[in-house]
């Protein structure tokens, strides 16, 4: 709990960072070396919470009871998981958690043969997955419009069946970059698979082993494109380990902040952004297939006096907080306008200056602390509960030190 006080001294000469490693690729090649016989080395794991929790559950959990605490994906992945492995396991997390939903996921693996029971509210955790799958049926139809993160815990299951699997994923497909990027990983071990428009087919078959290096995250690095356009002091930031062909939807942050006045030039290491000063002041942005990031350009936009309208913005609301809420809160204390009109969410393009000071609660969600954190550029900034970085990206605010930045 308790509170930081950031405010901004002077940069280094140079600055470069070493951004953690992706907690999607992460968590699901966790996944995949579990479901495989052969021997599979992960290098680069993530260091953040979600990740360790996950690793940790898999690889030394003795109990039938598996807390997945406020970890989403590992809540997801693991309904699948459980239904392939083990009989009578106990899935729960925490009262948040117990308010996300997981009914179209359990709706779908109970067709394919999984008997899954709600032991509190129905359509949400704990669950208690009795058996383990008998499969009753080869394919199924699954909404695409709520998380991506259903569609790919099947999708890691699916080689595993006896009958392999196909899904018929019913539009809206938002978040397609996430399974895209699961696909591929499972792909780097051995498994064929066929994908035709919103059709996905995989043939029972073994994972074979192999090694895997993961990349560094986009969405981390998101946070260092909005410190760069907001602080008038720094005009270039190396940013370690991002790769040009990325698996990562969210590598969309390098178009996106081009319109806001940074470029991106990839290297050896990873990438240089400098800014070229070069603004919108309006812009319309679809974040279906990278809604993580939402948070960190709505404050970019804030800065900059920019007018957004977005979409694709649904899943927010069952994230670890409802953000579309959180952010129209905590946005109208630093004067900026954020409401729902008709099927979009509209940022007025900001009239007065910023506050002098500011306090920003976070709602028990990494990504308000690191979206805000940046206007400490401008103004003195008060991040109530900070510790919650540590979800995703657990050095950030050491990260924030090294670059001229007063955290106390």
């Amino acid at each position: 709990m308790g509170s930081y006080t950031i405010k901004f001294l002077s940069p280094p000469k140079d600055i470069s960072i070493k951004l953690n490693s992706s907690k999607s690729e992460s968590n699901r090649l966790i996944i995949i070396k579990a479901l495989s016989k052969e021997k599979i080395e992960i290098k680069n794991l993530s260091n953040a919470n979600d990740t360790s929790l996950l690793n940790n559950l898999i690889n030394f959990n003795s109990t039938n009871t598996w807390n997945a605490e406020d970890a989403g994906t590992s809540m997801r992945f693991l309904t699948s998981y459980l239904s392939l492995t083990k009989n009578g396991a106990l899935l729960t997390g925490t009262d948040r958690m117990k308010k996300r939903p997981i009914k179209i996921l359990v709706e779908a693996l109970r067709e394919i043969g999984a008997n899954i029971l709600y032991k509190e509210e129905e359509g949400y955790p704990p669950i208690n997955i009795k058996r383990k799958i008998v499969q009753k049926i080869n394919n199924i139809d699954i909404r695409g419009d709520v998380s991506s993160q259903y569609i790919s815990s099947i999708l890691m299951i699916a080689p595993k069946l006896e009958n392999g699997l196909g899904i018929n994923i019913i539009n809206p497909f938002y978040s397609k970059s996430y399974v895209k990027m699961t696909l591929s990983l499972m792909e780097v071990f051995g498994i064929k698979y066929l994908f035709s428009e919103n059709q996905i087919i995989i043939k029972s078959q073994d994972y074979k082993g192999g090694s895997y290096t993961v990349e560094s995250d986009w969405s981390a690095a998101s946070y260092w494109y909005s410190i760069l356009s907001i602080n008038k002091d720094i005009d270039k930031i190396n940013l370690i380990g991002l790769r040009n062909k990325s698996l990562q939807g969210d590598q969309i942050i390098a178009k996106i902040m081009s319109l806001m006045g940074i470029v991106t030039n990839f290297n050896d290491s990873g990438i240089e952004i400098r800014k070229n000063n070069s603004v919108c002041d309006y812009l319309e942005l679809d974040f279906k297939d990278c809604p993580d990031l939402a948070q960190t350009v709505l404050i970019v936009a804030s800065y900059h006096k920019i007018k957004l309208k977005i979409y694709g913005v649904e899943s927010l609301k069952i994230k670890e907080t409802d953000r579309l809420t959180a952010m129209k809160n905590e946005l109208h204390k630093i004067g900026v306008s954020f409401y729902k009109k008709e099927n979009f969410w509209i940022l007025d393009k900001r009239k007065k200056d910023f506050p002098k000071s500011v306090s920003i609660d976070t709602y028990k969600d990494h990504r308000m602390a690191m979206a805000f954190a940046p206007l400490a550029s401008e103004i003195d900034i008060t991040i109530n509960n900070p510790e919650v970085v540590k979800k995703s990206y657990p050095m950030f605010w050491d990260d924030m030190k090294k670059v001229g930045y007063s955290i106390t």
